[in-house]
């Protein structure tokens, strides 16, 4: 795995805020393949979404809404 290449993506998705990081775990859930994770193998795209659910579960941990 290419661990630059995961946390170049984490960090893309990341910068367009809650809602899309949302909709991008969902969507990567279900197999979606992203444009920004099209380059990636399928370990690496697990990864990528591994590393935003853990990230958005911090958000989820707090009081009121996540966003």
């Amino acid at each position: 795995m290419d661990r630059k290449k995961i946390d170049h993506c984490v960090e893309t998705l990341s910068l367009r805020g809650c809602t899309e990081v949302f909709e991008a775990i969902r969507l990567l859930g279900e197999g979606t393949q992203l444009s920004e994770t099209a380059e990636l193998t399928d370990n690496e795209r697990e990864a990528v979404l591994n590393e935003l659910k853990s990230i958005m579960a911090v958000y989820a941990a707090r009081k009121g809404p996540p966003c």
